[in-house]
């Protein structure tokens, strides 16, 4: 089966065109396509198709990075998928951010404890903490939301910080954006597809509207 892999949670967005093998082969990756934030998502979408010399036909699932990080950017991966699967019937799943990111640090060589930190706004960061070795990566401490004394305080011990455009507010923390070509190996050989609604972004506060006032009625 053929993946769609998209991941636009970052300012850097990509997609990618994945081949599953056999049952213990990771898929192959037959094309990929990297863009800035606010570029045509299809277009960054078509050039992976052309890269892996693949026809959109061919596409049996989509998976999404659910971020968390860019809300728009997650929205348009998710409606993204939601037309694939309405126009052309295929599997689609969605996928942490986070991990993508913990993968793609043990496959740079990271080694021993890290942790994960992606823009939240406000003045708060995601937070996640991991343990890498050669086996694998385990989750030591789950998301949640920490303020950004938190963080300063967690590289000026020596922590080893890595996240989207994370340097920019912490000196020696490792820029690192979660790959459409990484998020679409860890989709490889998973079955738990969802329906496209059911996708939702990975945002940890609670959604608050403010109702509007009733219409003024003018005599």
């Amino acid at each position: 089966m053929k993946i769609l892999a998209v991941e636009f949670s970052s300012g850097q967005r990509s997609a990618a065109v994945l081949e599953e093998g056999g049952a213990a082969a990771a898929p192959t990756l037959l094309g990929s396509a990297r863009t800035t934030e606010g570029r045509g998502n299809l277009e960054l979408v078509e050039r992976a198709l052309a890269e892996a010399n693949c026809r959109r036909e061919e596409i049996g699932a989509v998976a999404v990075g659910l971020g968390p990080g860019s809300y728009t950017g997650i929205r348009g991966a998710i409606a993204l998928a939601q037309g694939w699967q309405l126009g052309r019937g295929v599997k689609t799943l969605g996928l942490s951010s986070v991990e993508c990111l913990a993968a793609q640090a043990r496959e740079a060589g990271l080694r021993g404890a890290a942790a994960i930190v992606i823009d939240a706004q406000r003045n708060e960061f995601y937070l996640a903490r991991y343990q890498i070795d050669e086996a694998g990566w385990r989750e030591e401490e789950g998301l949640r939301l920490a303020a950004f004394s938190e963080i300063q305080a967690l590289a000026a011990a020596g922590g080893r910080l890595l996240g989207p455009d994370i340097g920019r507010w912490f000196p020696g923390a490792k820029n690192v954006n979660p790959e459409a070509a990484m998020l679409g190996r860890l989709a490889g050989g998973r079955r738990d597809f969802v329906p496209g609604e059911k996708l939702e972004p990975i945002y940890l506060r609670e959604a608050a509207f403010k109702k509007a006032p009733a219409p003024r009625i003018i005599p």
